[in-house]
């Protein structure tokens, strides 16, 4: 019975190992990304800066790694902007697990480490609190934010300044294919709401957007969705995101984010984001996370009454 015993358990260990390496090969991103995140983990120290050009050219020298290391730098500085957005929003501070949705980081504590890296970088201003044990974040100083350089304008402009504004115009492909503008909404109201495929807030938000295309669609009003999920690099298929449109009943339009659509809205990092757009095509609200269907009704029949 001990050999049986023994001999499953070395077919158990040679089955993991083969998952593991057929994982390896499938996901190829992803398992460079652990093992950055593994030496990033024993090398960062407290109170001293990295230098992602020292890691790019004596530590991670392959192109994959490469790829890898430059999407983690440039989620690195949006991290700040999104954590404030969300406290000020909210009322909340988000979780490690919200930042990891947001910006698909998913190898477990690749937050924790970025915002340890993040806590000795003299470009990122001291906005935050932590927990010493949890690394969950307890404090959110948004006033910090406001008053940096690099991320101040950004944050303000996102938080108070587009009611009043002209929305910016855009131009996106939709998911059928075709082309869409901004051009097409002249002397509309429309709801420019932005999302991606595995947002919670997002999900809750759905069945509401349908609901105010069915009181509002024949009163010269429509939603227009824009997915971000190419942007943020999230696997997700054409096929999933169909089935979603499809399990929700939404009948407008829906496109992909773009970069240039992307920083013309204040470089959203928070989602959902919406903005409400008078026919004159001025802003008349803007939400930031998740809104109820009586507030977003409330406010879309006080336009197109």
């Amino acid at each position: 019975m001990r050999n049986w015993n023994l001999w499953v358990l070395v077919c158990v260990a040679f089955l993991l190992a083969a998952l593991g390496a057929a994982f390896a090969q499938e996901n190829p991103d992803r398992a460079t990304e652990e093992k950055i995140v593994q030496y990033l983990r024993e090398h960062v120290r407290p109170g001293e800066r990295l230098i992602v050009s020292d890691l790019n050219n004596n530590v991670f020298k392959t192109p994959e790694e490469r790829k890898v290391l430059d999407r983690m730098f440039n989620t690195f500085f949006k991290i700040p902007l999104f954590v404030a957005q969300y406290k000020a929003s909210t009322s909340q501070v988000p979780s490690l697990a919200d930042i990891a949705r947001q910006f698909n980081l998913p190898v477990q504590g690749e937050v924790a480490v970025l915002l340890s890296i993040m806590d000795s970088d003299p470009r990122v201003p001291k906005f935050i609190t932590r927990d010493p044990i949890s690394g969950e974040i307890t404090a959110v100083d948004i006033e910090a934010v406001k008053k940096d350089r690099r991320f101040g304008q950004a944050l303000e402009r996102t938080l108070t300044g587009w009611v009043a504004k002209d929305a910016p115009a855009f131009g996106m492909d939709l998911f059928d294919g075709k082309t869409f503008s901004s051009e097409e909404l002249k002397g509309k109201t429309f709801l420019l709401y932005f999302w991606f495929s595995g947002c919670p807030p997002c999900v809750k938000t759905s069945p509401h957007l349908a609901e105010l295309q069915r009181q509002f669609g024949g009163k010269g009003f429509t939603v227009v969705s824009v997915n971000a999920d190419r942007l943020l690099e999230l696997d997700v298929t054409d096929d999933q995101r169909a089935a979603y449109i499809k399990k929700y009943g939404w009948t407008f339009p829906v496109g992909h984010l773009n970069k240039k659509m992307q920083e013309s809205y204040g470089s959203v990092n928070v989602y959902p984001t919406m903005f409400l757009v008078a026919p004159n095509g001025v802003v008349q609200k803007h939400y930031v996370n998740y809104t109820t269907l009586q507030v977003l009704s409330d406010d879309v029949a006080s336009i197109v009454k």
